[in-house]
């Protein structure tokens, strides 16, 4: 794999109303940015998956499918205040695709709650052919780890290893946010006694930093608000730092953990489907 990073969590448009990345303009600034390659992580979907493949293409970038997936310990319960988490899935093969397509389709027929939802049963069902990675503080280990609750995340992260056969990695996040900057310590930690491969990502909504307000102003489309509301009582992404980083600025945010950067690299090489 060519360039120094690859962007590996990332929502578009068609994360809809909560990311606003158009592919054709995504395409020339990852061609300015000199990157290569680029994953599509879309919330609970696959709807832009075909455009997005042709339009890297276009700009010469390597496309990589993926989702952002809801999972939850039993899709079938439908009860207010049922816990569900975020999972990064990535695809490596043809196989992967066809087990990504049929968890996706099923979140929506069976898992739909609020949200399109997968469980645990279901994923073991259809790993194969996918990378898994931890997701953002929505993920269930670090959630676990913001809880206090080291030896439950131990044993998930455990549990992840064996599902996906080695191909899982701990996300490393720092949007400046408190809950990240307190988890980061406990991730590194746990991937160190467990042996799993941490990963850094960015979880990017919108292309440039300048873009912070209009987005802010979609999420208030999407939640019902308007920016007159407090800060506190919307939906709202707070730091602006939620862009396409260049591989400068993913360095500059994890000095310590170089491995972070070049294991995107690492990913990428394995995910050669579209």
């Amino acid at each position: 794999m060519s360039g120094k990073f690859v962007h590996l969590h990332n929502h578009s448009e068609y994360s809809l109303l909560d990311g606003q990345v158009k592919f054709s303009e995504l395409g020339k600034r990852l061609n300015e940015l000199g990157m290569h390659a680029y994953a599509l992580t879309d919330h609970g979907n696959l709807f832009g998956a075909i455009k997005f493949v042709e339009t890297m293409h276009k700009y010469n970038v390597k496309p990589i499918l993926g989702c952002e997936m809801y999972i939850t310990d039993d899709m079938h319960i439908k009860e207010k205040g049922h816990p569900r988490y975020h999972l990064i899935l990535l695809v490596k093969d043809k196989k992967g695709y066809s087990n990504l397509v049929k968890m996706v389709s099923r979140s929506y027929t069976e898992g739909f709650y609020r949200k399109p939802r997968i469980d645990k049963k279901l994923l073991a069902e259809h790993s194969e052919g996918l990378i898994g990675m931890s997701a953002c503080i929505q993920g269930e280990i670090p959630r676990l780890l913001l809880n206090d609750r080291y030896e439950d995340a131990e044993n998930v992260a455990k549990w992840y290893q064996s599902v996906f056969d080695g191909d899982f990695f701990i996300e490393l996040q720092n949007h400046n946010l408190e809950e990240e900057l307190s988890v980061i310590p406990k991730l590194i930690d746990l991937s160190k006694k467990r042996d799993i491969p941490v990963v850094a990502t960015n979880d990017i909504h919108y292309l440039y930093e300048d873009d912070y307000e209009s987005h802010e102003a979609l999420l208030c489309i999407q939640t019902k608000k308007t920016f007159n509301d407090p800060i506190e009582t919307r939906m709202s992404f707070s730091e602006n730092a939620f862009f396409l980083r260049s591989y400068e600025e993913m360095s500059e945010l994890f000095p310590d953990v170089p491995e972070a950067i070049t294991n995107s690299l690492y990913i990428a090489d394995k995910c050669n489907y579209a």
